[in-house]
């Protein structure tokens, strides 16, 4: 099974329900490293790393988000090289 490295941005109302410690929590369910954290425009912006399959399922979890998060847009982008993280980290 091969390991993949995305970049996820998550925009609408995002910031102040929860959405970091939801990616958290789905993260360590699914063994995804790398970090999750508020951008300065109002957007959630995510950097996953995990096996393929894990991966799928996390974005679509990252999709849906926490039952207050009302998501208008969604974007993921293949990263490489592998990041090698060692865990998930909210910044």
């Amino acid at each position: 099974m091969s390991v993949r490295s995305v970049y996820l941005v998550v925009s609408g109302h995002v910031q102040g329900v929860g959405f970091r410690y939801f990616a958290l929590h789905k993260a360590l369910e699914f063994q995804i490293t790398g970090w999750v954290c508020n951008a300065p425009d109002g957007k959630v912006e995510i950097e996953a790393e995990g096996k393929d399959r894990d991966i799928e399922t996390f974005i679509d979890w990252m999709k849906i988000g926490p039952s207050r998060a009302m998501i208008r847009s969604f974007s993921v982008s293949e990263i490489s090289p592998l990041r090698n993280f060692t865990d998930f980290t909210i910044r």
